[in-house]
């Protein structure tokens, strides 16, 4: 239970991260911001899932609430929480509390590692590094200091002028606030130099470069200097799945993104994401979204323009 005095720092600044993405969200959907990497988000309904992959990010909701579903694992944050991820991932994102009266307000950031590294060479003490390796996605307890630096974050945007030199300076500050949450000390690995975790994260960009392309196992675990079976224990730690899920999931998500936005037939799609046959193509990709594939599509249209939201 948090003392009284920090449970009204954190209502006031919530109630004024409110306003800011209400004054910055003239419409409902998603909003690309003039701060690198920020986007801020308003909805009245709660979503249909949608895959997409997060880079390494800090995601916040001051409204409402939002389940992110990794392979069989589902994470949901609400104004009392916020999530983290540390590495790519391909994760499936639902609002699942929004109404008219109370819409669904919330922002994703995403930063470079290197900034982690710069935070904590600048930090009084080493955080520690755990033996094992940690997962790459967290849900983490909500802190005021946290909340006002977000605030301070968006409240830029009433400030054009003054974003390029501030928001960097105000985005180290939330990377430190965020090491020293309770559960920041999972960013700091993939930061480090041939930790598990970095190379792993390396094997990550590796899948996403050539996600058309046949996997070769034993040289990825060879590229990062693992054994197999070492290899696929941390993979899977740090994303929930196999080196294989992640690729199908990639797969499947750049198929989508090539049908909904440049209509491309369900076939061609299968080939250019690196499947060789349709009939399999349509039933993972049935498998992964409930429907065949130029059904799933149409839906998807469907609810994007009502939705005014976007694909990543």
């Amino acid at each position: 239970m948090k003392p009284f005095d920090e449970q009204q720092r954190l209502q006031h600044a919530l109630h004024e991260l409110q306003q800011t993405i209400i004054r910055n969200t003239p419409t409902t959907g998603t909003h690309q911001t003039n701060i690198p990497l920020l986007s801020i988000v308003r909805a009245e309904e709660v979503s249909e899932p949608l895959i997409t992959v997060y880079k390494p990010s800090i995601c916040i909701v001051a409204q409402g609430a939002k389940t992110a579903m990794l392979a069989d694992q589902t994470y949901r944050y609400d104004p009392h929480t916020f999530l983290i991820t540390s590495v790519d991932l391909p994760i499936m994102g639902r609002i699942s509390e929004a109404s008219s009266t109370l819409p669904y307000l919330g922002l994703k950031l995403s930063f470079d590692t290197d900034v982690i590294l710069d935070v904590v060479s600048m930090m009084d003490h080493t955080l520690p590094v755990q033996a094992e390796t940690g997962q790459g996605i967290t849900v983490n307890a909500m802190s005021s200091s946290i909340l006002n630096t977000v605030v301070r974050l968006l409240q830029l945007l009433d400030h054009p002028d003054d974003i390029a030199v501030l928001s960097p300076l105000i985005i180290r500050e939330l990377v430190y606030r965020v090491l020293q949450s309770e559960q920041g000390h999972v960013l700091y690995p993939f930061a480090v130099t041939d930790s598990y975790s970095s190379r792993i994260a390396t094997t990550i960009q590796s899948i996403k470069q050539d996600y058309n392309k046949p996997l070769e196992m034993e040289q990825l675990a060879r590229d990062v200097n693992l054994s197999s079976s070492a290899f696929h224990k941390h993979f899977k730690r740090i994303t929930t799945m196999s080196p294989l899920q992640y690729q199908k999931t990639i797969r499947l998500q750049e198929a989508q993104r090539l049908m909904l936005t440049e209509a491309v037939q369900a076939a061609d799609a299968a080939f250019m994401v690196g499947y060789e046959s349709p009939s399999q193509f349509s039933r993972e990709y049935a498998r992964l979204y409930g429907k065949p594939p130029m059904q799933n599509v149409q839906d998807m249209r469907s609810l994007l323009v009502d939705s005014n939201m976007s694909v990543e």
